[in-house]
């Protein structure tokens, strides 16, 4: 009787035990969201005047800015944000980067070098301006008063690398706004 008494306790922490293991198993935590899925819920919501930084690994944190790690070096993700951007039908790129990153070579920088060619490359003739390291804080301080600006941090670690992506109109340029406020001015 004892035997069987305990081999029924034994049995039952068993599958008491099997069971928890099976349901621990089964409500696993949800999946997080990739890069990219949050990058393409967040573009549909962006337009004129708000900015996409893809940055090296040393970007601080700042309140205000939406930051999304991608775990992934720098210029694989811009190349998908620039796609991105090109299939839609509302924004288009205005491209900015560290004025010092021209200057750095090899030496100070090691791959520095094949850096700046391949992101010739990802640019593709887009226009690249330039603006110095600190001015670049002060435009995004300034802009995220009024707008969002979208942080893709990568694992980039060579210095000066980032590069700052200003949304503008992409179906209105400076020209149709120009002979509209012409019109406007114009006496009927």
């Amino acid at each position: 009787m004892k035997k069987i008494t305990l081999q029924l306790i034994c049995c039952t922490i068993a599958l008491n035990f099997f069971s928890c293991t099976t349901s621990m198993k089964e409500s696993k935590e949800p999946e997080t969201t990739s890069w990219q899925q949050q990058l393409d819920a967040q573009l549909p919501l962006n337009g004129h005047r708000n900015w996409i930084l893809v940055v090296d690994k040393a970007f601080p944190q700042q309140p205000g800015m939406q930051i999304i790690n991608t775990g992934e070096k720098l210029l694989p993700v811009l190349q998908v944000v620039l796609d991105r951007i090109e299939k839609s039908t509302h924004v288009r790129p205005v491209i900015f980067n560290d004025a010092e990153l021209q200057f750095l070579t090899d030496s100070l920088a090691p791959g520095v070098s094949a850096y700046k060619e391949a992101l010739k490359k990802i640019l593709n003739g887009n226009t690249l301006q330039s603006l110095l390291h600190d001015s670049v804080f002060v435009q995004m301080s300034a802009a995220m008063k009024l707008f969002s600006i979208t942080v893709l941090k990568t694992e980039e670690t060579i210095p000066y690398s980032s590069v700052f992506i200003q949304l503008d109109c992409a179906y209105w340029g400076k020209e149709k706004e120009q002979q509209l406020r012409k019109l406007m001015s114009s006496p009927n």
